[in-house]
């Protein structure tokens, strides 16, 4: 049986040595965006395979798909028992705007207690910490539950080879549910849980109106122009208390019940900080929910970009022929990314004035996501934060949205449990980004409690 005296004892023999080996694993630039760190997104990959390899891991391969690999490995101590599936990512985010880091991004460095690095928490730390903690299971009081690790290379854009490679290998990939900790929790002392994500649609629109730039003294007033018109159109998507004018939209969300919005209520958030922090002077969003709410459980449609005309140095008259916008919309649970896609073509299409033409194309979407508290899964997790926090986590949700967890539940018929340990203080996707060495010792001590909780509860 798992106890924290033998995990703690084991944490403290080999906490430099975790640290050190997190390190070498943050200084490769895995940089999936860009093809010029091709070569060290492939290095990564075979470096976290030596790693899993010299726990024990039983069947670690390089899985190749049409872009970057899958790290894939399992050890099957007895068939009869339950069987995790992790989930991470070795790939990064660019770096840019490198100018901005104080130290170099990846050159990691440790000071006040954290690792800074691009990837220290997304998802390298968060991900390595899984392996360490099934090599201090392996170490101490062996495996209580099978494990089976499937760590790809391309969660940074998009996971497009993921989909192909699970629907390829759903005998290997059998299991009882998915652990992923690509999340957070609310801070070091206020644990949490994740039980919700938001789902995603996003679109490009184009206005056209004249067939080349105008002159804007002598047709301006005469001729639509583009921006004006687009600017007009964004406008009229959200009315004077913030909700989405776009008809049938709210259709078949599933309204999160006063309990729910109780137990979120209890996180700590003050407003005042928050805007300090932000440098702003007061939060805007849907009537009737506070910031919180709005961010997390309530669908948003919000523009990502706009350009046209001239936008270099001084002034040019121009009354331009284009202008573009970027648009995406955050969905919550019973909202369907297609569904909600076409809305958007159809309603923006169909309000263009006779002045301009208007073309929507679709980008990525992604299903939003609910765990169920009541799950064997979540219940293995909540109880093993109480052990080694010393408090119950609350159940959160989080305004971000990660396509893959729905996937895994169509494809294989898995629930996913998101038992992250980031902050939103971590900067991921920013410079400076950085992982706490609290939060990754805590991840490492908390895992092996939910195997044997999950052992137990089967």
């Amino acid at each position: 049986m798992m106890n924290l005296n033998t995990v703690d004892k084991y944490i403290e023999s080999n906490k430099d040595r975790f640290l050190d080996e997190l390190i070498d694993l943050l200084k490769v630039p895995s940089v999936s965006a860009d093809p010029a760190f091709s070569k060290d997104v492939h290095r990564a990959a075979e470096l976290l395979a030596s790693r899993l390899k010299e726990i024990g891991i039983d069947k670690v391969e390089i899985c190749p798909t049409a872009g970057y690999p899958i790290v894939y490995g399992e050890k099957i101590v007895d068939e009869k028992l339950p069987t995790v599936l992790v989930y991470g990512h070795y790939d990064v985010q660019p770096a840019d705007p490198i100018e901005l880091w104080t130290s170099p991004p990846f050159e990691p460095v440790i000071k006040d207690g954290k690792i800074y690095a691009r990837g220290a928490c997304d998802d390298k730390g968060q991900m390595y910490m899984h392996v360490k903690a099934v090599e201090l299971m392996m170490k101490t009081d062996g495996l209580p539950c099978n494990v089976k690790f499937m760590i790809e290379g391309e969660e940074e854009v998009g996971s497009d080879n993921l989909g192909l490679f699970v629907k390829a290998n759903k005998e290997r990939l059998k299991a009882d549910l998915v652990l992923i900790s690509d999340t957070g929790m609310i801070a070091n002392d206020v644990p949490s849980i994740t039980v919700g994500l938001r789902g995603l649609s996003y679109i490009q629109v184009e206005v056209t109106g004249p067939k080349r730039d105008l002159h804007s003294g002598l047709y301006g007033g005469a001729v639509g122009n583009p921006i004006n018109v687009l600017c007009d159109m964004i406008a009229s998507l959200q009315d004077e208390n913030k909700r989405i004018t776009i008809p049938g939209f709210y259709d078949g969300v599933i309204e999160v019940s006063a309990d729910e919005r109780a137990q979120m209520a209890k996180a700590p958030f003050s407003e005042a900080e928050y805007c300090k922090e932000l440098d702003m002077k007061a939060t805007q969003g849907e009537a009737g929910y506070s910031t919180l709410e709005r961010a997390t459980i309530r669908p948003t449609l919000d523009v990502n970009g706009i350009w046209g005309g001239y936008t270099g140095e001084g002034a040019k008259t121009v009354l331009p022929s284009k202008a573009y916008a970027k648009i995406s919309c955050r969905l919550v649970p019973g909202q369907n990314p297609d569904k909600i896609t076409k809305l958007l073509l159809s309603h923006i299409e169909g309000m263009a004035p006779d002045s301009v033409k208007v073309k929507v194309k679709p980008h990525h979407g992604g299903q939003p996501y609910l765990t169920p508290t009541n799950f064997t899964g979540y219940q293995a997790a909540h109880k093993a934060m109480e052990t080694t926090f010393g408090k119950a986590p609350l159940p959160m949700r989080s305004g971000g949205s990660i396509p893959i967890v729905a996937m895994f539940e169509e494809e294989l018929g898995l629930k996913s449990v998101l038992m992250g340990f980031g902050l939103d203080s971590d900067a991921i996707h920013s410079p400076n980004e950085h992982f706490g060495i609290f939060n990754y010792l805590k991840g490492i001590q908390t895992i092996p409690f939910f195997y044997q909780n999950l052992a137990d509860l089967s």
